[in-house]
């Protein structure tokens, strides 16, 4: 098993994604452990004092005001938990509850937070014995952290609530904790606050997106390519000195991935001459890089961003040397802003490729192609329809780019008058990639038709490798109706499985 050592600092975007992903286990470093060590000694002697303490001693939110007698803590903390997981609605994704985890045990180890080592460790043996607690859809507002996800999870470590196994079987707590030789915890002091205040649930799937976006940015301009070959489009107005007198750096790559995935292209080469009276194509052609470009730039904003937090200790409040501080870190605004901003780009870089899709099913705009790409048009509809699927995600898309973060809707009697809605913002931006990746799948297999209806005139070797595999996987070329519903599942699953990408890696090396 591929172990991820959580220390002080922050763990990378590839810790995040093995663990959340790939099932990787999970261990606590010497230094993380001492940390934590130290600060559970200062909440301790918190604890022992006659002055009240916030998180320690007292209660929480509009609650904070009453102080706590030693002999309630423990039942303090069970209560806060169990009155916290009160998520609802269907289970969240394991890989985001994974991400969720392993991030709050990122803040547990910089000592920062008060808990004991052992409840720390308990959080690492779930994560490596692959238990994941249930996580609903609704709950989080978002500040105060992901409040509810994350009690859902600490449910789990005081061995109660539904969990599911390392083989995806729904089972509860205890059950789980036992088969794997793992003992609860009984919560103390400050540890049932310690373990449910934090941006865990809006980070993780920030940083699973932007994982997911950069493949499918290449991905959009893999298509884009295959839409300029097809429709006979020009690839001078992707050259690098066009792109220098605009020197924003996302709309240089993609525009160096274009004039890669194009070279040696044999449609290209049979318009380029004196004879072509092809002035410009439209926009949606000759203005990929331009937007793919302006997408990247945004992904690489948010990765500064989900960077920044990944580098940040959040709770409330905070072990500081010998004393605890109240604080406003757990406020999930930075995260839910670019949350919202990825799903803009998302819907965006779907609607101009399924813009590039739609000329090529109109014979006015295909230059030479049959009417919907079909066998014999009026009697086959060709590829009519799977234009209309693509067009309804877009729609969708357009919907779901409208932000969450504006959205601010007070709670605990006005104590938490203004939240982030980041939970919401990040479950909307996974709809929004997913729907992305069908589209980009949807044009893939349209200009593939295309692409075989120019023979005898050849593709590019990068491109014809993606026709390739798509003929491979199930998805076909030209010829009388079919059942398509198939075919764009296949389209959709190489799009997902990263099997474009590779396919031109394999020929024209590493895109951009």
């Amino acid at each position: 098993m591929q172990m991820v050592t959580v220390g002080t600092g922050a763990v990378s975007f590839e810790d995040v994604v093995a663990v959340a992903r790939h099932g990787a286990g999970v261990a606590l470093s010497e230094e993380s452990l001492a940390a934590i060590d130290r600060a559970r000694a200062v909440i301790e002697d918190l604890a022992a004092s006659p002055t009240p303490s916030y998180g320690v001693s007292t209660g929480f939110g509009a609650l904070a005001t009453r102080h706590i007698a030693p002999e309630l803590r423990a039942q303090l903390q069970r209560s806060l938990v169990r009155s916290h997981a009160a998520g609802s609605g269907p289970e969240v994704e394991r890989e985001v509850v994974r991400a969720l985890m392993l991030l709050r045990l990122s803040t547990l180890a910089t000592g920062r937070t008060g808990v004991r080592r052992e409840t720390a460790e308990l959080l690492a043996g779930l994560l490596t014995h692959g238990i994941t607690p249930v996580v609903h859809e609704y709950g989080s507002l978002g500040c105060s952290g992901d409040l509810a996800p994350l009690a859902h999870c600490a449910l789990a470590l005081m061995g109660e609530g539904p969990v599911r196994n390392a083989d995806g079987e729904l089972t509860d707590a205890a059950t789980a904790l036992a088969a794997a030789g793992l003992t609860p915890v009984a919560l103390q002091e400050k540890e049932g606050l310690a373990l449910i205040n934090g941006t865990d649930g809006m980070l993780g799937m920030l940083v699973l997106a932007i994982d997911d976006l950069t493949d499918l940015l290449r991905v959009a301009d893999i298509s884009a390519a295959m839409s300029v070959e097809g429709q006979l489009g020009t690839d001078r107005v992707f050259a690098p000195e066009l792109q220098a007198i605009r020197p924003h750096p996302g709309q240089a790559l993609s525009a160096a991935n274009l004039t890669a995935l194009l070279k040696d292209s044999g449609v290209v080469a049979s318009h380029r001459g004196p004879d072509c009276n092809r002035v410009q194509d439209a926009y949606s052609l000759r203005c990929s890089p331009q937007v793919h470009g302006a997408a990247r730039d945004t992904v690489a904003h948010a990765a500064t961003v989900a960077g920044r937090e990944l580098a940040s200790a959040i709770d409330n409040p905070v072990v500081l040397g010998d004393r605890v501080e109240s604080n406003g870190n757990f406020h999930g605004a930075p995260v839910a802003y670019v949350l919202d901003f990825l799903a803009i780009v998302a819907a965006d870089v779907a609607s101009i490729a399924e813009r590039r899709t739609d000329r090529f099913l109109d014979k006015n705009r295909s230059h030479g192609l049959p009417p919907f790409l079909a066998d014999d048009p009026g009697v086959d509809s060709g590829l009519m329809i799977a234009q209309y699927t693509q067009a309804a995600i877009v729609s969708e898309l357009k919907r779901l780019a409208a932000p969450a973060s504006v959205d601010s809707i007070p709670s605990s009697a006005m104590q938490e008058d203004h939240v982030s809605m980041g939970w919401s913002s990040a479950r909307k931006l996974r709809r929004s990639v997913d729907g992305l990746t069908r589209v980009l799948a949807v044009e893939l297999m349209t200009a593939s038709r295309a692409l075989n209806l120019r023979a005898p005139l050849e593709p590019s070797p990068a491109t014809g490798a993606v026709v390739g595999l798509l003929r491979d996987h199930g998805v076909g070329g030209p010829g009388t109706d079919r059942f398509l519903a198939p075919e764009i599942e296949s389209a959709y699953q190489l799009v997902l499985g990263r099997r474009v990408t590779a396919a031109v890696t394999d020929v024209i090396g590493e895109l951009q």
